[in-house]
């Protein structure tokens, strides 16, 4: 891994929610590992860091090459989408839906050009953006889109736990139909590539089942026997340290003590409910941290929603921003 400064572009987020305020309170924290620029509403961040009480300065700017980096100065690229005039905290609107998305394609460009190392997400309101005309049901959809992507996975990091995922935002009838042995495959491939640039170079992954404890040797349905199987026998031919399909209810534990560095999820729930036991376990605190792996660039998240009921009122942990900086930072690094 070599120690190379990342320059990071973190997104503001949905424009009434509590990313501004997370990303001031981040950035308290994290500007000693990485030159931070926030791409988002310059007004806005500074209503936030009143709301924070900090002691810094917002710089906007138009372009990167303008930012100063400076310690006592956060670097805003002001898209300057928001009537600040008529701007409230906790309000569900279609024009907070589009700036959000506008935050995160202007990053993913610069990302793309290499004006930046990569990008970090505060979070956005699918419901804003819906309102907003977008077909995506959160960021990765649009990020695999913009960079021209089809093989991509989220993965989810909490403590010594880390899951990808066959499929996240989709009903539960459709979810199955997904776990076909291509979509498992190459899941596994896109896990152990994220996996890698979190410095694992040889990764150990298992596979949950679809089915109750595996299938039960086909007592419980066939899917695993029939799709999850070859797709990791597959795995292992070409030298991935794989296993699977394991039953659910017992793998988690496995990695989470572990005995393996990620779990391949075959659908939402199954992969963030134990991610989410341990992470909104913690008094205070949300923390976990999102990633998206597969893409040509680095993107982190925060593995928590815009939390629109305490919106503006400075008291939302940064926690799991600190977090998606650090493992941005880390990805980058080993890149």
């Amino acid at each position: 891994m070599s120690d190379h400064r990342p320059r990071l572009g973190i997104t503001m987020g949905d424009p009434s929610g509590i990313g501004c305020e997370i990303s001031v309170k981040a950035y308290e924290e994290a500007r000693d590992v990485a030159d931070i620029i926030v791409v988002g509403d310059a007004d806005v961040m500074r209503k936030a860091m009143q709301i924070c009480d900090v002691d810094f300065a917002v710089n906007a700017i138009d372009a990167v090459s303008e930012a100063r980096f400076e310690a006592s100065v956060l670097d805003v690229l002001d898209v300057d989408n928001v009537d600040s005039t008529n701007h409230d905290w906790g309000d569900l609107r279609k024009e907070y839906g589009k700036a959000s998305l506008e935050y995160v394609e202007h990053a993913i460009d610069f990302a793309s050009d290499g004006d930046i190392d990569g990008i970090v997400t505060a979070p956005i309101n699918k419901q804003s953006t819906q309102m907003a005309g977008s077909d995506h049901a959160g960021h990765t959809g649009l990020l695999a889109e913009r960079t021209g992507v089809m093989t991509y996975s989220m993965m989810l990091i909490e403590e010594n736990l880390r899951v990808t995922h066959v499929s996240t935002h989709v009903p539960l009838r459709e979810a199955c139909d997904l776990v076909t042995t291509e979509n498992v495959l190459d899941t596994i491939y896109v896990t152990q590539d994220g996996l890698r640039d979190l410095g694992f170079e040889d990764p150990t992954i298992a596979v949950a089942g679809l089915n109750p404890h595996a299938s039960d040797g086909g007592l419980l349905g066939d899917e695993d026997l029939e799709e999850i199987v070859p797709a990791v026998e597959r795995a292992q031919k070409e030298g991935i340290d794989v296993e699977g399909p394991k039953s659910p209810d017992t793998v988690y534990v496995q990695a989470a003590r572990g005995n393996y560095d990620c779990v391949v999820s075959m659908y939402h729930d199954e992969g963030h409910i134990p991610i989410k036991l341990l992470g909104f376990g913690k008094e205070g605190e949300v923390s976990g941290v999102n990633m998206t792996v597969g893409l040509p660039i680095v993107r982190t998240s925060v593995d928590h929603g815009t939390a629109f009921d305490i919106a503006g009122e400075g008291i939302a942990s940064p926690r799991s921003m600190i977090d998606a900086i650090e493992v941005a930072v880390m990805a980058v690094r080993n890149r």
